[in-house]
């Protein structure tokens, strides 16, 4: 009986996340969901700085979101966790932790913007992941919106079969509701009620054609993947309500495609529907594909099985400090949690215990006394753990994947104001750093400035505005600088000797090594001869590592290089410090020799422009030394795309006012570092 009831809890169990380009309407989205699961009594817009999810200062000074934010709701019996993530580039992390932990998602797109640049972005993240997802195509009401090129965009750019199972309900260009076109019902919300109450009716007339030819087109897709389904189709028949579900569902949870909803949450549209869907077709978390974990004792790649009677394993994906609290938020993957439980980090090998156990609902906190398998909870009382890290019980030796984190691309130089903030500056940095693994702050060796650096100019705008506001420290900034890199374009041999008197202690190392070109964005490769003992192995390995910290003709770092050790003399006077030194002083040796060359962060930028000043735009950004990749048609409005040097795009954003007077709008992503 107690495997059945926690068989039939997990069953009912959704992690999903809202994820999208800025400006698509997640938060709005969350804040429906909330409203009409009852989790909240009243609506909270963005533009008002008042929705619940947006909770930081900066997040409703701004109308965006910035962190990542979780909550939880009941829907049906089912328990829903969501997480609602930042659409800006910026804060790619937040996107990316959240996913690592999430087993179902919903991606959110502007019926007028269509597939936008982050969009790209966050779709990607989730096939890195494997997560299944739903379309939910927001922002109906909107002048310009065209629900069939957006569904075009999903099928062309995002390289996936989107199979819509409603359609936009019009009446006299106002968008009143949507037409299911599994239950054959349209469907239309009551303004009055804000949209808490809507009706079935039969499909009227004028829309009956279009949600046919929807009809076919779902059954079509179904086809290809269902024999019984195929049966019924090629004798004209329509099959079960029941089976058209199941088939959908077991197609989106094998990731083959991707179900459209549509609506509009700012004008309460759509949205008990999308909760159903989420319920209807995305996992439960005994359903997902098990994440990997690595056994750090056999070093086997062995799968994680959910099971809340199973051994703890849970997963740090974000810290966070709160009031001088240090929150970790943690997804339990197998097992129970509870209050005052001694666990074992195992990624770091130390012990720690839980104070105590919340609930999140974004920055409120309700007290629980234990969590388990399936939950997303946060935790007081682990003061070593980082982002990435596994939660685990001791004697266990298992390790889940850690999360991609990009290189900072942008730095700006920070000093506190007075003597007394230099302490407070250093803690703050400190705490800010293990709250977003992107943010690096070190000081330089050559000026002995302390360097902030980051994904981009909003990503430090927020981040010194926080050591104000949350931290309490003055400093005064320099200007953003452009974070570089340096690599090499030929082949080179060297050969080292290192022997010295440290101390007291002799030290011999004799390295022989050939570095080349590596390509582009694939970081650094280092080959050692396997039958080299494994602690002087690891001391050459070092070596190689620090060689690359700094260019020995730039300072920059080095990037994208090959390194293959051919010899390594092993004798009575070899020690490990002296291979460590030999390796860093060859490596840098052979960039001497043939010279590096300096590689710059290039953005994928996508420019959004009225028609009549697509000329001006696309000229601005070949003064500023891009490359068009390409120009897309939407609407009355042209997609400029184009791949731009970092240090060119600094106030980009007031150039673009002026060339479109105020309309146009744009965003843009790392693309990769090249060559100045």
């Amino acid at each position: 009986m107690k495997g059945q009831e926690k068989g039939k809890r997990l069953s009912r169990v959704r992690n999903i996340g809202f994820v999208a380009h800025i400006d698509a309407g997640k938060t709005t989205v969350t804040e429906r969901v909330l409203y009409y699961a009852g989790k909240i009594h009243r609506m909270g817009e963005v533009h008002d700085g008042q929705a619940t999810m947006d909770w930081l200062p900066q997040e409703q000074e701004r109308g965006i979101t910035i962190t990542s934010a979780v909550t939880t709701c009941a829907w049906k019996n089912h328990e829903i966790h969501i997480i609602d993530t930042p659409g800006h580039v910026d804060f790619t992390i937040e996107v990316e932790r959240s996913l690592r932990v999430l087993d179902g998602a919903v991606v959110i797109l502007c019926a007028v913007g269509g597939v936008e640049a982050q969009t790209e972005t966050v779709w990607q993240q989730c096939r890195r992941y494997r997560v299944p997802a739903l379309a939910f195509v927001n922002k109906l009401d909107r002048l310009g919106a065209d629900y069939a090129a957006v569904i075009e965009q999903i099928a062309s750019r995002l390289e996936v079969t989107p199979v819509p199972i409603q359609i936009p309900y019009y009446q006299a260009d106002t968008f009143k509701g949507v037409t299911d076109i599994i239950t054959w019902k349209t469907l239309i919300w009551d303004d009055d009620t804000l949209g808490a109450t809507y009706t079935e009716q039969p499909i009227p007339e004028d829309a009956l054609q279009e949600a046919h030819r929807a009809r076919e087109k779902l059954l079509e897709v179904l086809a290809d993947y269902d024999d019984d389904i195929t049966e019924l189709y090629l004798r004209g028949e329509i099959p079960e309500e029941t089976k058209i579900k199941q088939v959908l569902r077991k197609l989106a949870l094998e990731n083959r495609i991707i179900p459209v909803l549509c609506g509009s949450a700012l004008k309460n549209k759509g949205i008990q529907t999308l909760i159903d869907s989420i319920i209807e077709y995305l996992p439960a978390p005994p359903e997902v594909i098990p994440p990997s974990a690595h056994d750090k004792t056999t070093g086997e790649v062995v799968p994680l099985m959910m099971d809340s009677d199973g051994t703890l394993v849970a997963y740090v994906f974000k810290v966070y400090v709160d009031e001088g609290r240090r929150m970790v938020y943690l997804r339990i993957y197998s097992g129970k949690l509870r209050v005052g439980d001694e666990v074992f980090n195992t990624t770091r090998e130390t012990r720690e215990k839980v104070a105590r156990l919340f609930e999140m609902h974004a920055h409120h906190k309700q007290r629980i006394d234990q969590a388990v398998a399936g939950d997303i909870v946060a935790a007081v009382g682990l003061k070593e753990a980082k982002t990435g890290d596994t939660i685990s019980e001791e004697g266990m030796a298992l390790v889940l994947e850690p999360i991609v984190i990009l290189k900072p691309v942008i730095s700006v130089a920070i000093e506190p104001k007075n003597s007394e903030a230099s302490t407070r500056l250093q803690l703050a940095t400190q705490k800010i750093m293990e709250e977003d693994p992107t943010i690096k702050v070190h000081e330089d060796p050559d000026t002995g400035q302390v360097i902030l650096a980051g994904m981009g100019e909003l990503h430090l705008e927020i981040a010194l505005d926080r050591f104000k506001t949350a931290f309490g420290v003055d400093i005064n900034v320099g200007k953003p600088q452009v974070l570089y890199c340096s690599t090499i374009h030929q082949t080179s041999r060297a050969s080292k000797v290192f022997e010295k008197v440290i101390g007291d202690t002799p030290h011999y190392g004799h390295v022989v090594l050939n570095a080349r070109p590596g390509k582009r964005g694939a970081g650094n490769t280092f080959s050692v001869d396997s039958s080299l003992d494994g602690g002087m192995r690891d001391y050459v390995l070092a070596g190689l590592s620090e060689a690359c910290l700094a260019d020995p003709l730039t300072g920059y770092e080095v990037v994208d290089i090959d390194v293959t050790v051919e010899n390594v003399e092993i004798n009575e006077k070899t020690t490990g410090q002296g291979l460590k030194i030999a390796s860093q002083m060859a490596l840098q040796d052979a960039i001497r020799k043939v010279g590096s060359v300096q590689l710059e962060p290039v953005m994928e930028m996508d420019v959004l422009t009225p028609e009549e000043s697509v000329g001006e735009v696309v000229g601005d950004l070949s003064s500023r030394k891009a490359s068009i990749v390409g120009v897309v048609i939407k609407a009355k409005s042209h997609s400029v795309k184009a791949l731009v040097p970092l240090s060119q795009t600094f106030g980009y954003s007031t150039a673009l006012r002026s060339l479109t007077r105020g309309r146009g709008s744009f965003s843009m992503k790392f693309h990769g570092f090249d060559r100045v």
